[in-house]
């Protein structure tokens, strides 16, 4: 096994056993015997648990930031794309917190590490939003005056709107479905959008 499938192995394991049983009652040795490694193997990757801690909180994080670029690389309208990007981030934050089940308290808790391990993604998100505002305004269907402050609050924005989402506390039990062109008329109307063609 190369290196790095050895390390997300270990990173994988962690990850459910974390979910399972909460980061202070998993031990080092629990992540080695799962993952059928050794505890060498184990400190040859990381010295601590709060490492391999924080590795799963970076895998998380890619994943999100995968599924965000695929977005992105669909060839679609950019208005269109704007709105895909936010449900596509609002839903995979609400998959990511329910499928890592008592790491979901942990992750509140521990909200400035997370802020701290976010920074790379959410400035990764950022650039995302500033493209896809810059293609639209070279096509005519936004109305912007500063992309990167328009970026910057679209993210924080979004970013606000993840604990009320996760726990259903947005749009009082609406349906993406039914949702979808309510958001789309405030993001719209933010950007100064042109009428549909």
């Amino acid at each position: 096994m190369s290196i790095s499938k050895t390390r997300q192995k270990l990173v994988d394991v962690a990850r459910q056993l974390f979910a399972k049983n909460g980061m202070e009652r998993t031990t080092m040795n629990d992540i080695a015997m799962a993952s059928g490694k050794g505890r060498r193997t184990l400190y040859t990757y990381f010295k601590s648990k709060e490492e391999v801690y924080n590795a799963v909180i970076e895998s998380e994080l890619e994943r999100l930031s995968d599924m965000l670029d695929e977005v992105a690389a669909k060839k679609i309208r950019p208005q269109e794309k704007i709105i895909e990007l936010i449900y596509t981030h609002l839903n995979m934050i609400k998959e990511t917190v329910v499928r890592n089940g008592n790491l979901r308290a942990e992750f509140f808790r521990n909200i400035w590490l997370v802020e701290k391990m976010r920074k790379n993604f959410d400035e990764d998100e950022i650039e995302l939003f500033r493209k896809v505002y810059a293609d639209g305004k070279a096509d005519g269907e936004f109305d912007i005056d500063n992309i990167d402050l328009v970026a910057d609050i679209t993210h924080y924005c979004i970013k606000g709107l993840e604990v009320p989402y996760i726990y259903g506390r947005l749009g009082h039990g609406m349906t993406e479905e039914t949702s979808k062109p309510l958001v789309a008329k405030v993001v719209y109307g933010a950007l100064g959008k042109n009428v549909l063609r």
